[in-house]
């Protein structure tokens, strides 16, 4: 099927922010620059970590300012509002977004017909209100789980900028039809792609348990700590390998020695290779506070390693089905979590079977298939 080549903008809090919209982004954008489309990457400020996108990557990058802007003063009473020093600095943020939305205003002018401006999260859709997208379609997007949002400022931004985009994007059919019930009236859903498809699976004999995220309060490291000291002396001489970087690192390792677990657990860090950590893994666990659609189970599906995982978002019983090519847990359950776990160290055959079935299932979100799905919506926004 031939699609027409088009600009397509991608507009974030930051181009490179190290995480998982980041990457799913990054991948993306260079599916669709494969695809002879001509894509842009805006970030609005940027990034407390970046992310490296490697050299020469297929698409531009364009950040609209040089430090973070602060965030919106809201006067708390009278002698607040007063308060020239404020006022002084909220004025000069006005200037600033307006400068910042004028660059993007141009951008958007100087594209061709058939451009498309796609926001990956809702702080960055601010900046796009604000701006002229000279009449090309404006697709909004949240990475998260209606639940996972609910806990936080981002659900009535969605509410508010998201309400009159041309399509609002979540990531399950389950999320669109929360929010649709919300009374937004332009939801639909797309899922992420395969980060990768690795062409050798794990041997799984390798007595480890692998984790993949950062640590940081929402991917829950504590709780698989809490899990991990139920499970391993269940199953003694597995290996729990941590790969991760975050800010929570100090408070975890602290607790995990607490726990008297510095024998069995392995702090391995940041990695640049998730294949190569997870071909070293026999199993993998999510323990996840909140989720939309985890791009770190995807990856260990795809290197054949069947998951143990809180049950946290529609996201991730979309992508494993429980007792098939995978366990869930009741959120926050660390018990049934430790318990889902052992199941999978005690016994190789179900390792075996789970595993396999987990990298042949995983392959229905090829990117091809995702990629077509994303040009389908393109063509149909235009008419």
């Amino acid at each position: 099927m031939s699609n027409r080549q088009r600009d397509i903008f991608f507009v974030a809090n930051e181009v490179n922010e190290l995480g998982g919209v980041a990457r799913w982004q990054a991948q993306l954008a260079g599916l669709l620059a494969d695809r002879g489309h001509r894509v842009t990457i805006v970030g609005i400020a940027p990034p407390e970590v970046p992310m490296d996108l490697g050299e020469n990557p297929p698409f531009d990058t364009v950040t609209l300012y040089q430090v973070r802007p602060p965030g919106k003063w809201r006067p708390k009473g009278l002698l607040d509002r007063a308060n020239v020093a404020a006022r002084r600095q909220e004025s000069a943020r006005d200037k600033g977004v307006r400068r910042s939305t004028e660059k993007l205003s141009a951008l958007f002018r100087a594209a061709r017909p058939g451009a498309m401006i796609v926001v990956t999260q809702v702080w960055a859709m601010e900046w796009v209100a604000l701006a002229d997208t000279a009449g090309h379609p404006v697709i909004g997007m949240s990475h998260e789980s209606y639940e996972y949002s609910k806990q936080s400022s981002r659900f009535q931004r969605v509410e508010k900028f998201y309400k009159d985009v041309d399509r609002l994007l979540l990531l399950t059919q389950e999320d669109a039809d929360l929010w649709a019930g919300r009374g937004l009236n332009n939801v639909g859903f797309m899922p992420n792609p395969l980060p990768m498809m690795p062409e050798v699976a794990s041997p799984r004999t390798e007595k480890v348990v692998a984790s993949v995220g950062r640590l940081s309060h929402q991917k829950g490291i504590d709780m698989l700590l809490d899990a991990w000291a139920e499970a391993a002396p269940r199953q003694p001489g597995w290996r729990l390998k941590i790969y991760g970087a975050g800010e929570l690192e100090a408070p975890l390792k602290a607790q995990c020695t607490e726990l008297g677990l510095d024998d069995s657990v392995e702090w391995a860090g940041q990695t640049s290779d998730v294949p190569g950590a997870l071909r070293g893994a026999s199993v993998f666990i999510q323990s996840s506070r909140g989720e939309g659609f985890p791009l770190a189970l995807l990856e260990a599906m795809a290197c054949g390693l069947p998951c143990a995982a809180f049950d946290c978002a529609p996201g991730v019983h979309e992508i494993i089905e429980d007792g098939v090519d995978g366990l869930l847990a009741r959120p926050g359950n660390t018990s049934e979590l430790a318990r889902q776990v052992v199941r999978l160290m005690a016994d190789a055959e179900l390792r075996d079977s789970m595993g396999e079935l987990a990298r042949a299932n995983v392959q229905r979100y090829t990117p091809e298939s995702i990629t077509q799905r994303w040009e389908d919506l393109f063509t149909f926004l235009e008419r």
